[in-house]
């Protein structure tokens, strides 16, 4: 079931590409496995996946060395300070940098460890008050401090759009960040290489994708809803 989940996703945004004059190797599908049982991911991992995304770190020190070693696994839930140690070195990208603070103890941790961490910045484009990320207005300015640091390496951006009943709902929301990127991507910023947009999940991906992301976050789409203990 897992396998045929991912696949037919896979073709929808191949589809979505295609519909907005994009070609489908610009897009990367992360399968989200939080609250996923490995053997879920196995599936997914026979079928053809190679990114998993994360909201937790305890989820990926469980299943990290369960797993293929040539999976890229992405952290992309809210990240806590004292989490990033355990984090840093296993994940091939964090999205969720929602803070100047947060940023500069994953380049401390990176630099003990000798290596560079790429990274996104985390944008709350809706103001939304339960969301955690840098508003539009301040991202910039966001950017320009943590460029220096030497232990990371801003990659692009990510948001997460409202849930919506009908995907359409979150265009704007969409059109509106894939502007910016393009506006950041167009200052040559220092040691800022923007060249990933992490937006869309199961409910509007290829909404998402047809307004320029580069990587859509799908979980339920491919796992379906787990089952509650008791269920």
């Amino acid at each position: 079931m897992v396998a045929d989940q991912f696949h037919e996703i896979q073709k929808r945004v191949a589809a979505a590409c295609l519909r907005s004059g994009r070609e489908p190797g610009e897009v990367t599908l992360i399968a989200v496995s939080k609250t996923k049982p490995v053997e879920d991911l196995k599936e997914a991992y026979e079928a053809g996946a190679r990114d998993f995304g994360e909201n937790k770190v305890q989820e990926i020190l469980e299943k990290y060395p369960r797993l293929p070693e040539d999976i890229r696994w992405h952290m992309i839930g809210h990240l806590q300070t004292n989490k990033v140690r355990q984090v840093v070195g296993k994940v091939c990208l964090i999205h969720s940098v929602d803070s100047v603070k947060l940023a500069r103890e994953i380049s401390k941790e990176s630099e003990k460890q000798g290596i560079v961490t790429p990274i996104l910045l985390e944008v709350n484009v809706a103001k939304e008050e339960t969301k955690f990320g840098f508003c539009l207005e301040e991202t910039e300015e966001a950017l320009e401090e943590i460029r220096t640091l030497k232990g990371i390496k801003v990659q692009g951006l990510m948001t997460i759009a409202p849930f919506v009943e009908k995907a359409e709902d979150n265009r704007q929301i969409f059109r509106i960040f894939h502007k910016f990127y393009v506006d950041m991507k167009s200052k040559n910023i220092d040691n800022v290489n923007m060249s990933i947009l992490s937006m869309g999940m199961t409910g509007d991906f290829e909404v998402a994708v047809e307004e320029g992301a580069t990587m859509v976050r799908v979980g339920t789409g491919i796992f379906g809803v787990r089952q509650r203990i008791g269920e």
